[in-house]
């Protein structure tokens, strides 16, 4: 009885409470809702390309799904149950409660983004240049719906040089990757014209993650991709720029095509007729199109003059409706607005010489236009040393300023960060001009190319004076008749198994300036090679396997620039250098070498000597004879002493002797010697801030200063004068990389020292400071930044980083009155005594004060177990850009006192230990986090 009565009970409970839980399920659900929603959105802008969602957050959205339809499902028995079994239903809502609040709980932990790279994925995004019109609209849809068209295997898109193939295939590759449905895999081959069935096979290779050894021979690379190929369905391969006709079985490529597709661009319309390809021709632009392109690239400004605009139509009606031509034409006239030079222009272009050796006269007349726009003799042969890279070669802007550098076509500057920015300068001249152009640009670091129709022009302009055969998979060097005593430069480089044949005559090129041979794997050089090579100014043999050099090299006079980095060379003669009176570039980096001849010695000349990662060289002959030197490079080596007579290079412009060198100090007296010195990269090695300070045309260091004291002794160098634009400063005793703060470009770390009370000096404009381990020398409790210099207070408004690990006797941070406004990262761990990060103001001073760091973005305080505030429970901290929290061990803070943006609980990522101090906490915010604990 006592039983029955009891589930009577328990049923009238849950009859009369259920409708309260369906609403709290409800509410709950359309809470959980709302987070799969912003997940959504989150992902919709991480996800393509190159990404597919975590797997935990796959089964997090399936479990959504499915809990809203065992809800919906729910409140359908619900509503059609009577008086009598509603009740029974509560039990069933509680479980749902249950359920949802464990799924709003995972996607609360989801931490580090929500998508991961999918290991599936092939592909890459590539840069596209401007096209307008109907004929290319209509070209990019007859594509797309080949492509899509399961009937059609393979397409063949040809038309001539410089309308537009390549260009209008980036864009259709680019909006393949975006679409994730049909086709998934986009592989694109770069062909050129310089083509063997080896180096696409390695080219399909690296794009599809196959590993050849390297002794694989031609049949068995193809059935290698072959098989890969053929477990990949939906791919999409696109073989730009194909010149001849051939064999997909010989290359591995799978056929027939199910379910996979493949493009092939060329000039020619006898390419791979026999190939059963579906053909789209790409016509020119109309020459109303042909106006509008280059309308677009000169600029509406320019043509508003009426005068202008009637020469400028003629111009763009003689590039034929080339794209390539309008816009490379377009483009050299780009913001001049002098009616005299338009008409110039015009004639110029009526003027020109027609082509030879396969260029048609209409591309060749165009292309030559933008380089005779050029003018300067030395810009041009910047231009045509662009040619002496392989075809689609990718480029390091770096690496092509250094080799004008030692063709000597940058000079007439006095320092080597002007070298730097006129080489700069003349590559953006050229990328303006389209003469080059972008191909990716990372972290400031830019990656050119040449256009294969610039490229041709360019080998025939040099003509007879320039021998290339880059990248061409060459396996032996051209036979000696075809160095020609002509020849000023001859670039063999990217030919990876190269070899010069012992019995080769040496070529006679009395002229020969430029040698480029790096990357060819060459093992030996005849004796006599460089016999007759009298005129050689730069020779790059670098990344290659030679172990010893022939005596005939040290017999070339005019020898400038020699490049062996990467050659495995132990050893150089004794002898080797007497001879080469002109070198003034030598670069032997990355060689197993223990020591360098005392010929060295007699270079007087050299003014780049570069040593770096020849990690058994324990010393270098004196330097006291190499007065014009300007750029020493010794980083990575086993020398643990400053070389003999390097405070007699007055002219040393850049000194490097990285990170982790052997070298615990620079000598008293050596550094305020080197009065030319811009770049000074000591790492850890300790220097003398006196002497620093007095390097009046200092523009880069990375170094160590032993104390404080030093620091300010530095910076008092500089009153009055600009300090270095670019710094990485640590102070006292060296326990962390400074390295680790490479996002910030003006930094000092500081480590193991005393602060003292009386003022203290920092750089201006610093970016990122970092103090470990410091004593403050204090008996009263001023906040840490109020001992600086007022000179100093005006360099808070950069600073964007700061960084305090373990400093004593710190109370407080920051004075009311100086607070880093740009601050984006503070993180503050193991200071013992802190007890506000913002020093409360007197009583009787304003409340409700709100203080403001707007770009904040990280803030982490961790084991602080004084601290009780951020600022006054009168005050407010107001963060702006807040996206990650850490507290932890922070267990006497009471007040958060931190205002964040709107909508920032959703955004926020808050990482919190212990438990019990998040719920014991005062903060306003605290309701809307969602908190992981560690």
């Amino acid at each position: 009885m006592d039983f029955t009565l009891n589930k009577i009970g328990k049923y009238v409970d849950n009859h009369t409470s259920l409708d309260q839980r369906m609403k709290d399920l409800k509410r709950k659900l359309e809470q959980l809702n709302g987070l799969k929603e912003d997940v959504e959105s989150i992902m919709t802008t991480e996800l393509p390309p190159r990404k597919k969602p975590k797997a935990e957050v796959h089964i997090w959205f399936k479990n959504v799904e499915r809990i809203n339809g065992e809800v919906q499902d729910l409140d359908g028995r619900i509503g059609e149950s009577n008086a009598l079994t509603r009740g029974f239903h509560a039990e069933d809502a509680s479980r749902k409660i249950k359920e949802v609040e464990e799924l709003i709980n995972q996607r609360r932990q989801f931490h580090g983004g929500f998508v991961v790279d999918n290991p599936q994925w092939i592909g890459q995004v590539l840069s596209t240049t401007y096209l307008s019109g109907e004929a290319v609209k209509a070209c990019v849809e007859e594509i797309w719906q080949c492509l899509m068209d399961d009937e059609v295997g393979k397409i063949r898109v040809w038309g001539m040089g410089g309308v537009g193939k390549t260009s209008i295939m980036k864009l259709v590759n680019n909006q393949l990757l975006k679409e994730t449905g049909k086709l998934d895999i986009v592989i694109w081959i770069t062909v050129s014209k310089e083509m063997s069935i080896a180096k696409l096979q390695r080219d399909i290779a690296s794009r599809i993650g196959v590993d050849f050894s390297g002794d694989e021979d031609e049949t068995t690379r193809a059935g290698m991709l072959f098989e890969t190929l053929s477990q990949k369905s939906r791919f999409v391969m696109i073989l730009d720029d194909l010149w001849e006709n051939v064999s997909l079985e010989r290359i591995g490529i799978p056929e027939p095509f199910v379910g996979s597709k493949l493009v092939l661009t060329t000039r020619s319309a006898d390419v791979c007729k026999q190939m059963d390809c579906k053909v789209i021709e790409v016509k020119r632009l109309t020459e109303e199109e042909a106006w509008k392109l280059f309308s677009k690239k000169v600029g509406p400004d320019i043509l508003n003059n009426p005068e202008v605009e009637l020469i400028a139509r003629p111009i763009a009606k003689r590039c034929r409706g080339l794209p390539l031509g309008v816009i490379t034409i377009a483009s050299c006239m780009s913001g001049i607005d002098d009616i005299c030079e338009w008409r110039n222009a015009l004639t110029e272009l009526s003027l020109h010489k027609k082509s030879v050796n396969g260029l048609k006269d209409e591309v060749f007349q165009q292309l030559r236009f933008s380089y005779d726009r050029l003018q300067d003799p030395k810009l041009q042969e910047c231009f045509l040393s662009c040619a002496l890279y392989p075809e689609d070669y990718e480029i390091e802007e770096e690496e092509l300023i250094q080799l004008w550098i030692g063709e000597g076509l940058v000079e007439g500057v006095d320092s080597i960060q002007a070298e730097l920015d006129r080489g700069h300068a003349i590559m953006n001249r050229l990328i303006r001009n389209c003469l080059l152009e972008v191909f990716t640009e990372l972290r400031n670091k830019r990656i050119v190319k040449m256009h294969d129709l610039l490229r041709d022009m360019a080998l025939h302009i040099a003509g007879s004076r320039f021998l290339v055969k880059s990248g061409m998979m060459l396996e032996k060097a051209p036979d000696v008749q075809d160095w020609s005593k002509d020849l000023e430069k001859v670039s063999l480089m990217s030919n990876c198994e190269l070899f010069i044949p012992s019995e080769m005559s040496p070529p006679k090129c009395p002229r020969l300036t430029t040698l480029l041979l790096s990357g060819c794997d060459i093992e030996s050089i005849p004796e006599g090679f460089f016999k007759h090579m009298h005129g050689l100014r730069l020779l790059d043999l670098s990344l290659n396997l030679i172990q010893s050099l022939p005596h005939s090299l040290s017999k070339c006079p005019k020898l400038t620039t020699l490049l062996l980095s990467v050659c495995d060379i132990k050893s150089i003669p004794e002898g080797f250098f007497k001879h080469m009176d002109a070198l003034e570039v030598l670069d032997l980096s990355r060689n197993p070498i223990k020591s360098l001849p005392h010929s060295f010695s007699n270079l007087k000349n050299l003014t780049s000597l570069l040593l770096a990662g020849c990690k058994d060289l324990e010393n270098v002959p004196s330097l006291s004879n190499l007065r014009v030197l300007k750029k020493l490079d010794l980083q990575r080596t086993n020398i643990k002493e400053i070389p003999q007579g390097m405070e007699d290079l007055e002219s040393l412009e850049c000194l490097n002797l990285g990170y982790f060198n052997g070298i615990e100090e620079i000598p008293h007296g050596i550094l305020s010697r080197l009065c030319c010195l811009q770049h000074l990269r000591v790492g850890e090695t300790l220097i003398s801030g006196k002497e620093v300070g007095g390097l009046k045309k200092l523009e880069n260091l990375k170094g160590r200063f032993e104390d404080w004291d030093n620091l300010n002794m530095y910076l008092q160098g500089f009153h009055g004068r600009e300090e270095p634009p670019q710094y990485r400063i640590s102070v006292g005793d060296v326990e962390w990389d400074v390295r680790s703060w490479n996002g910030v470009g003006k930094f000092i770390g500081v480590s193991c020292c005393k602060i003292h009370t009386y003022p203290m000096m920092l750089p201006r404009g610093i970016e990122g400071l970092k103090i470990d381990n410091c004593d403050l020398d204090c008996s009263e409790e001023y906040p840490l930044f109020s001992r600086f210099s007022l000179s100093s207070l005006s360099s808070f408004s950069f600073l964007k980083s700061l960084s305090l690990d373990g400093c004593r006797n710190l109370k407080k941070l920051f004075s009311p009155s100086c607070i880093p406004l740009n601050l984006k990262k503070l993180s503050v761990s193991k200071c013992e005594q802190l007890e506000e990060i913002i020093a409360s103001k007197a009583e009787q001073e304003e409340r409700g004060m709100e203080f403001r760091l707007p770009q904040l973005w990280e803030l982490h305080l961790c084991y602080l177990p004084e601290l009780k505030r951020i600022c006054s429970v009168h005050e407010l901290l107001v963060c702006d850009s807040l996206v990650e929290i850490r507290i932890v061990n922070c267990v006497k803070l009471e007040r958060m006192g931190l205002n964040l943006p709107p909508p920032a609980p959703e955004s926020v990522f808050i990482r919190i230990w212990p438990r019990e101090w998040w719920e014991s906490v005062e903060w306003d915010a605290k309701p809307l986090l969602r908190p992981w604990f560690l």
